[in-house]
């Protein structure tokens, strides 16, 4: 069952885990374990671009307080201080790694979006986590010190618990995972590990995150003995394609940093003027999130306009090839018509807690990317900062290993799983059944806008679903989807716990109950 042990594992093969894997390779064996295929993470999906002071004009200092802004100064100033003045070098190793950014007079070409003050916004057309995604395997591929794995669901950190010799110890030591083409259980053993294992967006019923968005590295870290934080921070984007064939499209941020209208459905009324007078469509994604949702919520509308067929069609086939391409697939022309859209959970601002050095309150384990609360986004992420994270967290755990590795201790022997529970399940229906519920009642008791009552009905649900969880995975063998449904469910309880512990509105965090801003800006630390 265990495979080979390796200097460091890594979880997820999105910018974060393969950013810091390239780093490490040069003086350590590298193993990357990849959920499904190992571009099904949200890196490729990711359609606006990296944000990064690079014009004249713009400063540091700018695109601080543009970050500051939108998360409602819950962020951190030493961690945004610290990934923003790392921006520049990040998108230059991006340049030599061979990724296509668009390029005006030979110069990067920048636009801009929601919440920033300048054009700051590098990009390939609108695909560019795809773009960074394809550069990134190829470099990792061509490494010979970088093994990767596709279709391993990680089950749990390997800790002391696990050892032949039982020990309380929380030092982590690698993982458990599914190899999802056998159905057995693997132990990856490693003196390092790094989670870079995305977001928990597949909590709600509508997100524009990939299917395997289940919150799995934060449900494993808080097992594990993790403290998480501002779980409640969960970002919903504005635009999402309403259609009922395609459930979860974004339209990217950028086409409203190009000049593109929220109109009401039925009247035209430009509306942004009635919530954020001044930056209109440019609002931070909270204020325009939470304005679409009012407006489909008053008018009884199913959604609302997003138009920029008043710009000429060579300009929008030009900025958005790949939305242009998929609309018309659809019978729906961005030149000539406007878009139906609605609000999606969109990313996880909060997770597991770390520092500027990535590192987590477990020894042997770092952190970097969605899965993480760095201190960057605060109550809420400001555009395109997200890959940008990814690439300075990543960049910052592979530097610590790599300046402390003379002082990790050596993995001791590992227990395999114990594959007693034989049992298959012929009940697969009540996995199915609990994740439509969750995902429900997430949406409605948990979404944009919330109420203390919500969330203790939502709060009342988790338990009794929790109880029936557990029971469920300690009698079965485990799949992928169980796997995913316990996560689940522990990333939904950290969420509820989190928001009805913040007894005031900000940023992301909405509810009708505590409407006014505290004075103070406090984190929600959860101690598991």
């Amino acid at each position: 069952m265990t495979g080979k042990t390796y200097d460091v594992l890594i979880i997820g093969s999105g910018a974060a885990g393969l950013t810091a894997a390239l780093e490490l390779a040069e003086h350590n064996r590298v193993l990357v374990l990849a959920k499904g295929s190992l571009t099904g993470g949200s890196t490729a999906w990711a359609q606006g671009g990296i944000a990064a002071v690079l014009d004249a004009g713009d400063t540091f200092e700018n695109h601080v307080r543009d970050t500051m802004v939108a998360g409602a100064g819950l962020n951190r100033q030493e961690t945004v201080e610290f990934v923003i003045e790392n921006a520049p070098q990040s998108i230059d190793r991006l340049v030599e790694l061979g990724v296509p950014f668009n390029t005006e007079d030979g110069d990067l070409h920048l636009t801009r979006e929601g919440g920033h003050s300048h054009r700051r916004i590098v990009h390939v057309n609108d695909a560019t986590g795809w773009a960074v995604q394809e550069a990134l395997l190829k470099a990792a591929e061509a490494n010979p010190n970088i093994t990767m794995l596709a279709g391993r669901t990680c089950i749990d950190f390997i800790t002391g618990r696990h050892g032949e010799k039982f020990s309380a110890e929380g030092r982590v030591w690698g993982a458990y995972a599914l190899n999802e083409e056998t159905g057995r259980v693997e132990a990856h053993v490693a003196k390092a590990t790094i989670l870079a294992a995305g977001g928990a967006g597949r909590v709600y019923q509508f997100s524009t995150a990939p299917r395997g968005a289940t919150g799995d590295g934060i449900a494993m870290a808080w097992r594990a003995g993790a403290r998480v934080a501002n779980m409640e921070m969960m970002q919903f984007h504005p635009t999402c394609l309403y259609n009922l064939e395609v459930k979860n499209f974004l339209i990217t941020e950028a086409v409203r940093g190009e000049g593109g209208h929220l109109l009401h459905p039925e009247t035209g009324h430009r509306y942004m003027a009635d919530y954020d007078g001044e930056r209109m469509e440019l609002a931070p994604r909270d204020i325009v999130a939470r304005a679409n949702d009012d407006q489909i919520k008053r008018y009884g509308l199913d959604y609302v306009h997003l138009d920029i067929s008043h710009e000429s069609p060579e300009f929008v086939k030009q900025h958005f090839p790949t939305i242009y391409d998929k609309l018309i697939g659809l019978g729906i022309d961005m030149t000539k018509e406007p878009i139906p859209v609605v609000p999606a959970q969109h990313y996880t601002c909060g997770g597991v807690l770390i520092g500027l050095d990535a590192r987590t309150d477990l020894p042997g384990l770092w952190a970097a990317g969605e899965c993480t609360e760095s201190g960057l986004h605060g109550a809420n992420r400001l555009a395109s900062n997200s890959l940008l994270e990814c690439f300075v967290f990543g960049e910052a755990a592979a530097k610590d290993i790599l300046e402390n590795w003379d002082k990790l201790p050596e993995p001791p022997a590992i227990r395999e799983w114990d594959e007693s529970r034989v049992t298959d399940s012929d009940e697969e229906v009540v996995i199915k059944q609990n994740w439509t519920e969750i995902r429900r009642f997430m949406w409605n008791y948990v979404g944009i806008v919330r109420t203390t009552k919500r969330l203790e009905r939502a709060a009342n649900r988790i338990a009794l679903l929790k109880q029936e969880v557990e029971d469920y995975y300690g009698s079965f063998v485990v799949t992928t989807d169980l796997i995913e449904l316990r996560n689940l469910l522990q990333a939904a309880e950290l969420i509820v716990k989190s928001a009805l512990a913040r007894h005031e509105s900000r940023g992301l965090h909405y509810t009708l109950d505590y409407p006014e801003t505290d004075s103070v800006a406090r984190d929600t630390v959860l101690v598991p």
